[in-house]
């Protein structure tokens, strides 16, 4: 015979620690956004190859994003956001900045990148998020600082991706991270999750 009961499972100590966690493990989704963009695309050297690369780029973090949130984002909503700012942003921030791959011109090209894609995510945020807008500023900061980050790594940059490396996009998630806890609600624990989930045992 089998009855539910609660079982205390091993984990993060709060929900939100533990979705803090899953949102940065979502940096994973940047690399392999920037493979897909530049095998449709190929490198970002004209306005085509930015935009498209960017759309299938941003479809790709967004989606993994959205898997890594929790269940606090709409999958379909934040993909299609994200496709959409990454690609008009890439298309901006790379013509306004010639293509240049030094230091400060990838920096500056991806603070013009997210003032759009920052704009587009924080209107696919969830009707219960607080103080939105902050995320649209935010987004411009962090994206810069993902590709500092990624160029000061020695990476390879002037491949022209699609989207700055692991290591930017580690500091990127990280941050966004506290960011979104402070904008969303609380997760709730799912039944078979959390510290006191129910779980069926042999009695």
């Amino acid at each position: 015979m089998r009855v539910p009961v609660r079982v205390p499972l091993r984990g993060p100590r709060s929900p939100a620690w533990r979705a803090w966690i899953r949102w940065t493990a979502g940096f994973l989704a940047f690399p392999l956004a920037g493979l897909a963009g530049r095998a449709v695309a190929g490198p970002v050297d004209d306005p085509t190859s930015a935009l498209l690369g960017g759309v299938v780029t941003g479809a790709v973090i967004g989606a993994g994003q959205a898997l890594a949130s929790f269940r606090r984002l709409s999958r379909p909503r934040w993909a299609a956001a994200t496709a959409a700012g990454s690609g008009l942003g890439l298309l901006l921030g790379a013509a306004l900045f010639g293509y240049r791959t030094d230091l400060g011109s990838l920096a500056l090209m991806g603070a013009a990148e997210g003032v759009l894609l920052g704009v587009a995510q924080a209107c696919a945020l969830p009707h219960a998020a607080r103080l939105r807008w902050l995320w649209a500023a935010a987004m411009p900061v962090l994206w810069a600082a993902g590709w500092t980050v990624t160029t000061l790594a020695g990476v390879g940059v002037d491949a022209r991706f699609t989207v700055f490396g692991a290591t930017g996009a580690l500091t990127f998630s990280a941050l966004s991270g506290v960011l979104l806890h402070r904008l969303l609600p609380a997760p709730v624990p799912g039944r078979n999750t959390g510290p006191h989930s129910l779980r069926e045992v042999a009695a």
